[in-house]
């Protein structure tokens, strides 16, 4: 990459970073009243509903506020922020068995438990990344209870209630060990377990194995237990942002094992995902597509979502700075050219969440169940740490 565009970048993201995406959610999002963040914001800020989803509280209040204290400056808001959603969690996000829940009120009554376990997982990650800033070793036992906690749940038939009656019709999503290797990256960076290694094993193996079908190009996102293709619309599902996302988490474990062929395959899971997602007629990626080219089940299937155009952004950088790859590059500016000329609310600040496939808005809003403040600044501050690393030219 040339040193001129890395500075601009670097200038452009930063703002981004700093003046745009954490203050607007410092500004309408933090409950100075009841603690953690409000996040069911309008294009505007303001608030339409109170009720707190937890994951929102985890890996949004406290893991992007401390990683920004860890990583970009020790500024005491930051800190504060993450103080505030930390508290909120620890007093009201746990149910008697350990487990969290997915949503509670305002002041942390619990309304919904979900079956599934990412609430957890990102309360692992928050609970790491607290101890990171504090050295309080609570948070760090906290964090170990959690994960070991997940693990025992996910490798225990039965545990959790399943979703469809597993004496007709037994399925794994590709979600889980996706989750349990990026939540096991950041726990692993403050704490020593065989455990860790096992996991992520035993998760890399099920997504290269199972889940990825190099025959066909295609991740998809459910199959049978033993990796087994179902003739359904859930077995025939892909999310091309999810297998971008879970490229980029492969690429990081390829960097840190040094393994060439790990990294291979992170490459053409990321190489195969860019081509079906990338939306030929309008560009940008599509939230949904089915392998056989059948109709989706998700009828929201070629809205552009935030998210996976954030994951991308990274990825592709992330490819580009590991092979030197001129394509990778080439990905990164197609993707950052759509991103920033679509998401980006030039008007109130932030980024809207859902486009309709032509790029027009489809909902003003800035935060719900499922869009907080992470996706983007997490990608905004892992591009700009390499951007620090990328390797320049005149």
């Amino acid at each position: 990459m040339k040193r001129a565009r890395i500075e601009e970048l670097t200038v452009q993201y930063r703002h981004s970073l700093l003046d745009d995406i954490i203050p607007f959610w410092l500004k309408h999002g933090l409950d100075r009243e009841c603690g953690g963040f409000l996040h069911w914001l309008d294009r505007d800020g303001s608030v339409y509903n109170s009720d707190k989803n937890i994951w929102v509280q985890c890996r949004s209040g406290v893991w992007i506020s401390a990683r920004l204290y860890n990583t970009v400056e020790r500024r005491q808001e930051w800190l504060d922020a993450a103080s505030s959603a930390m508290d909120f969690v620890t007093r009201y996000a746990f149910d008697w068995d350990g487990r969290m829940y997915f949503t509670v009120t305002r002041d942390g009554k619990p309304l919904r438990k979900r079956r599934y376990l990412f609430a957890e997982s990102f309360g692992v990650i928050a609970c790491t990344e607290y101890f990171k800033a504090t050295g309080d070793e609570q948070y760090l036992q906290r964090a170990i209870e959690i994960y070991r906690l997940m693990v025992n749940y996910h490798r225990t038939p039965g545990a959790l209630p399943p979703k469809v009656v597993p004496q007709t019709r037994r399925s794994k999503s590709h979600a889980m060990p996706m989750v349990l290797v990026a939540t096991t990256q950041e726990i692993r960076q403050v704490h020593s377990d065989p455990l860790y290694k096992e996991v992520v094993d035993d998760s890399l193996y099920q997504i290269l194995h199972h889940f990825w079908k190099p025959e066909d190009r295609v991740l998809l996102e459910n199959v049978g237990p033993n990796g087994e293709r179902m003739d359904s619309p859930e077995g025939r599902v892909i999310n091309p942002g999810h297998a971008i996302e879970t490229s980029w988490f492969i690429m990081r474990e390829a960097e840190q094992r040094k393994d060439k062929a790990l990294l291979k395959a992170a490459l053409e899971i990321l190489d195969a995902n860019l081509e079906r997602g990338w939306d030929p007629q309008y560009g940008g990626i599509l939230y949904f597509l089915d392998v056989e080219g059948k109709p989706p089940e998700q009828l929201e299937w070629d809205q552009k979502l935030w998210w996976p155009h954030a994951e991308a952004l990274y990825a592709t950088l992330y490819a580009h700075y590991l092979t030197g790859e001129a394509r990778y590059l080439d990905w990164f500016e197609k993707i950052h050219a759509w991103t920033f000329s679509h998401f980006p609310d030039p008007e109130y600040g932030e980024w809207f969440g859902y486009l309709h496939r032509d790029g027009s808005v489809l909902l003003p809003l800035k935060g719900n169940n499922w869009k907080g403040f992470f996706h983007v600044p997490r990608a905004l501050m892992l591009a700009l740490e390499l951007l620090e690393k990328m390797p320049a030219e005149d």
